[in-house]
């Protein structure tokens, strides 16, 4: 599909109805359905893998290839059942982005050094823990007042004058060594296609040639009835197939709508190939909804990101990007630093020393905790080869933490509008907290009544995280309110529930000191699946079918984590 052949394989085990192997097919061997000794089909005969330099990123692939949600591990030295058969591969090496595990990199099939003792195993995820479903499907309606007959006009092709030839290359491998070519004719209409030049269906030309992938064949039909209706009910396995129609034939608003259904299925690569993958294809079909998406999910998942297979893989551009937002979700700047000199490290020289340098810079030198900037000199990996930028920005910093708001006002390098002076979301002590309110029983019977659990707890922190200030402390009062009953005792009237709390038990008395304080919810312990903030120091959460939250969390099983946000006015 010309660059765009990204399969998101999620859904169910369809590969295992099929009873003849055909080349590169795999198999879990010796487990159940979701777990057992990874094997491969090549020359006729089932094979296996050594474990070799396996990780989660060649995992990932097996389960995708078997259209399974992700890969929960890998297995070493697990005993799966006699086996007597070829070792296929050796030394594999995954981007975890490939449709087939034969696509990765290895030397050369029966090449090993291995025994049947060192052969790999997966678990991967199964279809209950997917976060969304393969018969969900998301309705759209652009029609405005286009009528239902285009549609049927479609359907029965006549009158048609323009055939659409849909090209696929498919699995089988002809006699003469050529892959077989699958083509599906599709009867349209010049009038109607007209609306949308990229086609090319003006006089004198009466076809044209779609090349597209396999899986993204069934869907092309769906992709031309929207134009005649502007209507289309799309499922998780259709959508960048028809987004990647979209974005080839300039169909803008269906390509607006499949780029945001894309957030509803960031959350389950646990590996983060598939979110690096689709933000990579977000630019290259200039999707700014798709690209924010992408790069929003990661911002505020950034420590998995960096835990995660991916990491050393990302673009310069991705990690460019990131270090801009002020919504990225780190324990404090730090950190990030860290993080950032990490991955130029794992790089070595293939990053230039400017382009090092303009990550660096990236970096807000002023947030940094006092305690760490004094040694930061001496715990820099990459301080001696940029020096001058360190030293200027530990300047700025130290100014930062040591002179009075007053002071800074004069200083012309100061502006409250310059990020370096602007917190991201820093989830260390003591700027945060966390409840899990789901762990705390609604009521407790006393004797012959019942008393409601009160979900709350106090946050006690500096009223700025500037040195001057580390001994002028506020005192902050954090609850969860799940009901009428909980908000009346505390004053208030709500509108819905559950409701969090974030309110001041004093009040700063520097006037110059603004708080933008978040609620971060964390799906099940894994990701950031919503940020909120405060209003009139509350924030209500969406639940129930997950309404309203940017990224889906199955049965609303949160944990809360609030975040004070101190910040110059």
């Amino acid at each position: 599909m010309s660059g765009s052949a990204m399969r998101l394989r999620m859904f169910g085990d369809e590969s295992r109805r099929n009873p003849a192997p055909r080349e590169g097919d795999v198999r879990l061997f010796g487990g159940g359905v979701s777990e057992g000794r990874v094997e491969i089909y090549h020359d006729g005969k089932w094979g296996t893998v050594c474990d070799d330099g396996w990780d989660m990123a060649e995992a990932q692939v097996v389960c995708r290839q078997l259209h399974f949600p992700g890969a929960n591990a890998v297995v070493f030295g697990k005993n799966y059942g006699k086996v007597s058969g070829p070792i296929w591969l050796d030394d594999l090496s995954c981007q975890g982005t490939e449709s087939y595990l034969s696509k990765c990199a290895f030397t050369s099939w029966g090449a090993t050094d291995c025994s049947h003792k060192e052969d790999v195993g997966v678990i991967c995820e199964t279809s209950n823990s997917n976060l969304t479903k393969s018969d969900s499907l998301h309705s759209l309606d652009h029609s405005i007042s286009l009528s239902d007959e285009r549609g049927q006009i479609f359907d029965s092709s006549n009158g048609c004058d323009f055939l659409i030839l849909v090209q696929s290359a498919s699995e089988n491998v002809q006699d003469d060594g050529t892959q077989e070519v699958v083509e599906t004719p599709i009867c349209a209409h010049k009038h109607i296609l007209s609306q949308f030049p990229l086609f090319n269906a003006s006089e004198g030309i009466n076809n044209i040639t779609v090349n597209v992938s396999q899986s993204c064949q069934p869907h092309v039909t769906t992709f031309i009835r929207y134009i005649y209706t502007r209507k289309a009910d799309i499922a998780f396995s259709s959508v960048q197939c028809l987004h990647w129609l979209a974005y080839t034939f300039g169909v803008e608003e269906l390509m607006e709508d499949t780029g945001r259904l894309f957030s509803k299925i960031l959350p389950e690569d646990a590996s983060f190939q598939t979110q690096v993958s689709l933000y990579k294809y977000a630019v290259e079909t200039g999707d700014f909804v798709l690209e924010e998406n992408c790069l929003q999910y990661l911002a505020w998942n950034y420590q998995n990101l960096t835990m995660s297979p991916a990491w050393t893989h990302i673009s310069i551009q991705l990690l460019g990007s990131l270090l801009l937002r002020s919504d990225l979700v780190v324990p404090d700047e730090y950190v990030l630093l860290q993080t950032v000199e990490s991955w130029i490290e794992e790089k070595g020289n293939s990053t230039p020393l400017d382009t090092q340098h303009d990550l660096l810079s990236r970096i807000r030198f002023p947030m940094i905790p006092a305690e760490a900037l004094y040694d930061l000199e001496f715990n820099s990996s990459l301080y001696s080869s940029h020096k001058n930028l360190y030293q200027e920005n530990l300047l700025e910093a130290y100014q930062f933490n040591v002179l009075l708001f007053s002071n800074l006002k004069s200083n012309p390098k100061f502006s409250t509008e310059n990020d370096h002076y602007q917190t991201r979301i820093y989830t260390a002590k003591p700027w945060s907290t966390v409840i899990t309110a789901a762990l705390t029983p609604l009521m407790t019977r006393y004797n012959n009544y019942y008393q409601y659990n009160q979900i709350q707890t106090q946050l006690d922190v500096p009223i700025h995280n500037s040195l001057i200030f580390k001994n002028n402390r506020i005192r902050w009062g954090v609850n969860i309110l799940r009901n009428q009953q909980e908000c009346s005792n505390q004053g208030l009237t709500c509108s819905s529930f559950p409701v969090a709390r974030l309110y001041p038990q004093e009040h700063p008395q520097n006037q110059h000191i603004l708080f933008r304080n978040r609620l971060l919810l964390m799906c099940q312990g894994k990701y950031i699946c919503q940020i909120q903030d405060f209003k009139d120091n509350m924030a209500y959460i969406s639940v129930n079918e997950t309404q309203g939250l940017t990224f889906p969390c199955p049965d609303d099983q949160f944990s809360y984590h609030f975040v004070v946000r101190p910040g110059y006015v």
